[in-house]
């Protein structure tokens, strides 16, 4: 670790709070979190959870400048490195050079969730452009930041290329409708056809078309030529869900891979989740010891039988040490059909019969409770999966697989991929999706077609499991939701 000269100005806290006392004098900029007795400012520059503690001899500065440096305040200091004598540090700055580079008004301060004290969750969402200051929203975007690195360096050590699918697309991949329409056209006065509907042959792309639910259908294509793929990158969905597990803007990654079965696809699943949450262990230390503090103060609050029965970084190793359990359907099914809550009617779903489609509540139940591991469960009916999944030799199951996590339910969906052209085609037929629409898709079917397999991880479902953060608005920088799209 090389903690650089004064001129340089490149030297970040998270080095020099892990650096040896030096006579040689540096250079450090960040924001002022606190300033006590006039003498000991608190500064954090981003790069980690902890303030580097800059002591200042307020003798030997102007008065007029020391009140410059409040909460807030953006400072650049020159010092030594050298042995603190407080607790909580190994080192601190001893400054002999202070400059103030942008003020903080300590009344405006007090306004906002700058000022030092405790603020809701809701109140930082109201201040979304300055709850990154906070330490809880640092820690959660450094954290972000890490396992993003984490995906690309997993796919790229295992062969995958990396593609960019559409962002505007004229397809629905998941044929739920439920899309933002992207069009060019006036928006009061469009022009219609001679039925009276909008004449989309008038707009941009000459046809309707939406922000993209998915980049599977198109990554597919690109599997069936350099054999492993995946995406990551920005998917939509105009869902009216006001909850705490839904956004209108998320994240997703999305491998596909030619040759790959089902139980290949679950492996994948699998040890491409160890491989990232060990990263986050291993790379996330500070980070993950604050945001397990804040969430033990959290759970004080809840009954005993909510609270967590691990911690989170415990929770975190359990993931990255234990194998998945597999579990079919209809396995699935029976448990809970069977099921304490299922009986007693504590499910708000309650489950009668095969077929049912699971709710969050169940794949809780299979995780949190009865299992209590990570599952995957395989094999679902078909009349309650998309029509690209691989229909069973029952005629009713499909090779479907969703991994369930302990606190989120459904992190990870997927399946093998139908590859016969004509069962293919009369599932679309089924359905009532436009053959025109999708004759490319339909094409991989018609041109060596082959067995491949591939499956969605929301992102931001990841970084909720990651950091312990109860609600997904605020795992992501700006989150949209329905009437909300601010900033």
């Amino acid at each position: 670790m090389t903690i650089k000269s004064s001129e340089m100005q490149e030297n970040r806290i998270k080095d020099i709070i892990a650096a040896k006392p030096s006579t040689t004098e540096i250079t450090i900029q960040g924001w002022v979190r606190a300033f006590r007795s006039n003498r000991f400012i608190a500064l954090n520059d981003g790069s980690t959870i902890k303030n580097l503690q800059c002591v200042v001899d307020f003798e030997n500065f102007e008065e007029t400048l020391l009140k410059k440096v409040t909460i807030g305040a953006a400072i650049k200091v020159t010092g030594s490195i050298v042995e603190s004598q407080g607790k909580g540090q190994k080192v601190e700055i001893q400054v002999s050079k202070l400059e103030v580079l942008g003020e903080a008004d300590p009344e405006e301060v007090k306004l906002t969730i700058l000022s030092p004290k405790r603020h809701s969750l809701e109140k930082l969402r109201e201040e979304a452009h300055l709850r990154v200051r906070t330490n809880t929203f640092s820690a959660v975007m450094r954290t972000r930041s890490k396992l993003a690195f984490a995906v690309h360096e997993y796919f790229q050590k295992n062969g995958f290329n990396y593609m960019n699918t559409p962002i505007v697309t004229g397809s629905d991949a998941e044929g739920a409708g439920e899309m933002f329409r992207v069009s060019a056209l006036e928006p009061k006065n469009p022009p219609l056809d001679e039925n009276g509907n909008i004449d989309y042959k008038k707009d941009f792309f000459e046809k309707e078309t939406n922000l993209t639910v998915s980049g599977q259908l198109e990554a597919e294509t690109y599997a069936m030529a350099l054999g492993k793929v995946y995406t990551f990158g920005p998917t939509f969905r105009a869902e009216n869900s006001n909850t705490s597990r839904h956004l209108a803007e998320f994240w997703m990654i999305e491998p596909e891979v030619a040759f790959y079965d089902l139980d290949q696809n679950m492996d994948l699943a699998e040890d491409f989740i160890k491989y990232v949450v060990n990263y986050a262990i291993e790379n996330c230390k500070d980070d993950l010891e604050f945001l397990e503090q804040r969430l033990l103060q959290e759970e004080k609050s809840k009954p005993q039988a909510e609270r967590s029965e691990m911690s989170l970084r415990d929770k975190l190793a359990f993931i990255g040490e234990n194998n998945f359990k597999r579990v079919s359907y209809t396995e699935a099914i029976d448990i809970l059909r069977n099921s304490k809550p299922n009986k007693k009617k504590k499910f708000k779903y309650l489950i009668n019969e095969w077929g049912a489609d699971l709710q969050s509540e169940h794949e809780r139940f299979l995780v949190e409770k009865h299992f209590k591991c990570p599952v995957i469960l395989f094999d679902y009916p078909a009349n309650i999966k998309a029509f690209y999944m691989r229909l069973n030799d029952d005629g009713k199951t499909v090779r479907a697989m969703d991994v369930l996590f302990p606190g989120i339910g459904e992190i990870v969906g997927g399946s093998q991929r139908e590859e016969r052209y004509d069962v293919l085609r009369q599932k679309m037929a089924d359905l009532d999706i436009d053959e025109k629409e999708l004759y490319w898709y339909l094409d991989l079917r018609k041109f060596g077609t082959a067995v491949h397999s591939g499956f969605g991880l929301g992102f931001e479902r990841l970084v909720q499991f990651v950091t312990g953060m109860g609600n997904i608005r605020d795992v992501i920088p700006y989150p949209r939701t329905p009437g909300n799209a601010s900033f």
